[in-house]
């Protein structure tokens, strides 16, 4: 998403005249000075002259900055005034320090002056994650007078607490293993560890210190297992989540403010709310509804990108007031936990599961049913056994009969809180456990941020928990001017790709009279756990009516399939690298034909194999087709290519 074309060209496609402004001194459009980046030089050159949905500095609305700190741009730690260091924590951004600060004045700037409304917009969009940016954005590069309304942060939970900050995490916990792996006794790699001590050529600048490779007495030589000094593997975490922090802080500019600018569309900071079917006012940080100053945006069309939120039961005893963990606040640790819990066995549960178990937390996952409720079984019992390896502990058929805290984390959350979480499993039936923990993971599933937008005023209906009722144009079904993308739309899978997907069909619907149809999604999810787990399939049920309604399986479904596998373990990469011994495509078919409705992959590469088949289904590619396509070999992608001459051997005419 953050590299999309559709959103947000490459710098040589723009004008000759945007290169040749950044020659030009101009003055910032806003109160805003964040370090130097050549995206935000050319927003503060080429912005004070967009004309169709930009104004210039003196035509913004006042008062709407956060404090009266003369400060610009937010600050790191100790410079941080009391009020900003507050607001950061309430935005799940924290520590304050460089990278965080950078990622600020990106996606939420500290002192900004909202422009002034236009008479009328083509488009105007609630919410600043994927689905806000690209409809809002790719709509201002196709001429509309378009605008974005900012809650919190831009990017939402994908550049600041989900795709971008757990994918960092992942690399390190890959790293990690890799690393134990060379450090192994004997390893099949080859792969000895030695201690090399400072040699007179080295300290003479002759050969840059690199070991002769001689059996040195005070070498570390790995095959031993360790020496005197007990070499090992270990773990920086303060290191680890310093780097995933600048690493989203080196994205965010794609995401921020500035850019938005640049491709000509407004940027409001502050909640949007419907007043009217025609008409959405923008909350400003401080003020409440109805406030004279708030700006009021009157629109032709309107779309709902308000995401979504984790999800937190009510019926534990003991749970709203302990100091849990989700996604929001996850990527704050400053420590790392020695223990934790995962209430839930979904896509983020079983990540972070791997993850921290790397890093050398003890991790117990706490299933209320199976890992994978809604996948399938023999992927589920793979990467059951593949976290179990690594230190993974299941408990199943878990009931939590309540949380109590026995510590609160420290202000300035240098020591984590430490809880007791009381249980019932199926493994010990008749027995009442507690597990205690440094952090306890809620990751259950999402729900819709539909409340306190408005949708009553706009007569749009919708679901309290599963969100916006829409159809199959993404329409609202009860006011056809307004759309909703993303997660706070009932009924569709909550997934970044999705959002942006989404975005594209409301831009060509709302605006230029299209007739795109969310029903002809081909959508493919993954897991990147190691090994990855990824799926495909049409997503998408209409009811007779029309409306976007939730899929459910039939029971008789496995019985109207062909189903071709491969398993990765006759896979020439897989033996040559050593992997994926438990790996397999699985693709299957409707049945007597080579129509793929849908495929099953686990493997390190799953994420890029699933593609291919997610391109077969989206043009009506059968699966001899994807036989018939020649794969490079050796690669784990040959598993598509063997399910294809499966299907083709089976019609094979023999003598």
């Amino acid at each position: 998403f953050h590299n999309n074309i559709f959103t947000d060209p490459p710098m040589f496609l723009l004008p000759p005249l945007l290169t040749v402004a950044i020659l030009l001194p101009t003055q910032r459009r806003r109160h805003h000075t964040p370090p130097p980046h050549p995206i935000r030089r050319l927003t503060s050159i080429i912005a004070p002259s967009m004309a169709s949905s930009s104004s210039s500095s003196s035509d913004h609305y006042a008062g709407s900055a956060d404090d009266n700190d003369d400060a610009s741009s937010w600050r790191p730690s100790p410079l941080a005034t009391p009020g900003d260091a507050s607001l950061a924590k309430s935005l799940s951004i924290w520590p304050l320090d460089e990278a965080n600060v950078d990622l600020l004045n990106e996606v939420r700037h500290r002192k900004y002056v909202n422009p002034r409304p236009l008479e009328m917009y083509d488009l105007v969009v609630i919410g600043a994650g994927a689905g806000g940016l690209v409809s809002s954005r790719q709509a201002a590069r196709r001429g509309a007078k378009s605008c974005m309304i900012s809650a919190e942060l831009a990017g939402g939970d994908c550049l600041n607490a989900g795709c971008v900050p757990s994918k960092a995490l992942l690399r390190c916990a890959k790293l990690v293993r890799e690393a134990r792996k060379a450090a192994a006794p004997d390893n099949e790699f080859g792969i000895v560890l030695r201690r090399r001590k400072p040699s007179s050529s080295a300290s003479d600048g002759d050969g840059g210190g690199q070991s002769s490779g001689g059996n040195d007495d005070d070498d570390y030589d790995g095959r031993k297992g360790t020496d005197s000094l007990g070499v090992e593997v270990a773990v920086d975490f303060p290191r680890i989540m310093e780097r995933m922090r600048k690493l989203r802080s080196q994205i965010a500019p794609i995401d921020g403010h500035d850019r938005g600018d640049i491709l000509g569309t407004q940027t409001f900071q502050g909640t949007g709310a419907f007043v009217s079917p025609s008409e959405i006012e923008v909350i400003e940080h401080g003020k409440r509804l109805g406030d004279a100053s708030n700006p009021r945006l009157r629109f032709r069309k309107a779309v709902i990108a308000t995401g979504g939120r984790p999800y937190v039961p009510t019926d534990v005893p003991g749970l709203e007031e302990a100091p849990y963990t989700t996604n929001l606040n996850l990527f704050n640790l400053q420590r790392l936990p020695k223990r934790m819990v995962v209430l839930g066995a979904g896509i983020v549960a079983l990540e972070m599961a791997q993850a921290f178990s790397a890093f050398g937390s003890e991790v117990t996952v706490l299933q209320r049913s199976r890992l994978l409720s809604k996948g399938d079984d023999e992927a589920a019992s793979v990467l059951k056994s593949a976290l179990e390896k690594d230190g993974v502990s299941f408990l199943s058929g878990v009931k939590v009969r309540e949380v109590k805290t026995l510590r609160k984390p420290t202000e300035d959350g240098g020591d984590l809180p430490l809880m007791n979480v009381s249980i019932t499993c199926k493994e010990h039936a008749d027995l009442n456990l507690s597990l205690e923990c440094e952090c306890l993971l809620l990751a259950l599933g999402r729900i819709a941020n539909v409340q306190s937008v408005g949708l009553e005023s706009a007569n749009v209906q919708y679901h309290p928990v599963n969100g916006v009722l829409v159809n199959d144009y993404a329409q609202s079904i009860s006011n056809p001017n307004v759309y909703s993308v993303g997660d706070c739309v009932a009924n569709v899978p909550r997934l970044t790709h999705m959002s942006g997907e989404m975005a594209k069909v409301v831009v060509q619907n709302s605006l230029f009279d299209g007739r795109w149809k969310l029903s002809s999604f081909v959508v493919p999810a993954v897991m990147y756990t190691e090994p990855e787990y990824a799926v495909v399939s049409s997503v998408i049920s209409l009811s007779d009516n029309g409306h976007v309604v939730p899929t459910t399986a039939r029971e008789d479904d496995e019985e109207e399939l062909d189903i071709y596998k491969t398993e990765l373990k006759h896979n020439d990469r897989a033996i040559l690298d050593g992997s994926d011994k438990n790996g397999f495509v699985k693709i299957f078919c409707k049945k007597g034909t080579g129509e793929i409705v849908g495929c099953t992959v686990v493997s390190s590469r799953a994420g890029e194999i699933i593609n291919e088949v997610s391109l077969a289904m989206k043009h009506g590619i059968g699966l001899e087709g994807l036989g018939r396509n020649i794969h490079s070999y050796p690669t784990l992608g040959e598993g598509v290519m063997g399910c294809g001459l499966q299907f083709i051997n089976s019609k094979w005419t023999t003598m």
